[in-house]
């Protein structure tokens, strides 16, 4: 009756009672790993889901605008609260900067630079400015799911050490002695893995909608370097007609090149 007593009041709590520094260090560490885990899953999905509806707005502005002086009010509009409109907003920016001052002389910053070199390379460092905010995190969440599981292991193995320890003092090494004690140190275990899979799952869902995100706007890209490089895309057309020259922007001739962000 007794030594069922005793088994009964062995579980987590027990555990937690007689946990030695070592063992409640490792707790404390799977906690503020679980709870930085969740907390970036829980700002990554809402700023996730925010960005997903402005890039619906946004893209759907895009393709209802006349004039690109539209489309440029429309970025400078919605800049910041998703990346297509930014890769425009930059691009725009990069297009002013090339043409002439007021003076009519070129721009110093730019005056040894090609315009369709100078365009790719604005448009690139926005791609690449967005691929660091997608990443936020992920090597956080990275990190959790690589080590939290060994972290519990050794959890494990400190407590069934110091349990057999204790049981081996005592000189009682019947089953239902060990049993207990190397029961409660598994615990540990279990709370690595619960800590280590969310992190997993989330990394590998943000890591994927990352390279989506990124795919398409590495497409996008081309989209904008064709309209400010030649201009209002109904003037496509038109640009072989007489007079035309004075309907596009200063990179008419600029040729397309692949825009691929750097990983």
């Amino acid at each position: 009756m007794e030594g069922t007593l005793m088994n009964e009041s062995l579980g987590f709590a027990h555990f937690l009672a007689h946990a030695d520094w070592v063992a409640r260090g490792i707790l404390l560490l799977l906690a503020v790993a679980s709870i930085g885990t969740w907390y970036l899953i829980a700002i990554k999905a809402v700023a996730l889901l925010r960005q997903r509806r402005a890039s619906r707005h946004f893209m759907a502005r895009f393709w209802q605008a006349a004039t690109p002086e539209e489309i440029a009010r429309e970025a400078s509009l919605s800049a910041g609260r998703d990346p297509f409109s930014h890769l425009v907003q930059c691009g725009f920016e990069a297009a002013e900067s090339l043409r002439a001052d007021p003076a009519g002389r070129p721009r110093a910053l730019v005056t040894g630079a090609a315009p369709d070199e100078f365009l790719t390379r604005a448009l690139k460092r926005a791609i690449d400015g967005e691929r660091k905010c997608m990443e936020y995190g992920q090597t956080y969440l990275a990190s959790v799911a690589s080590s939290a599981p060994f972290v519990g292991l050794f959890g494990t193995v400190w407590g069934i050490y110091h349990a057999l320890i204790a049981i081996g003092v005592s000189g009682q090494g019947t089953l239902d002695k060990v049993a207990g004690p190397v029961g409660e140190a598994l615990i540990m275990t279990g709370l690595g893995l619960a800590v280590a899979i969310p992190a997993a799952l989330a990394y590998n869902f943000f890591v994927r909608s990352t390279r989506n995100s990124l795919a398409e706007l590495n497409s996008f890209a081309h989209d904008v370097f064709a309209l400010l490089a030649i201009g209002d895309r109904r003037s496509i057309g038109a640009a072989a007609q007489p007079g035309a020259s004075d309907q596009v922007m200063p990179l008419a001739r600029a040729r397309q090149r692949p825009l691929q962000a750097t990983h």
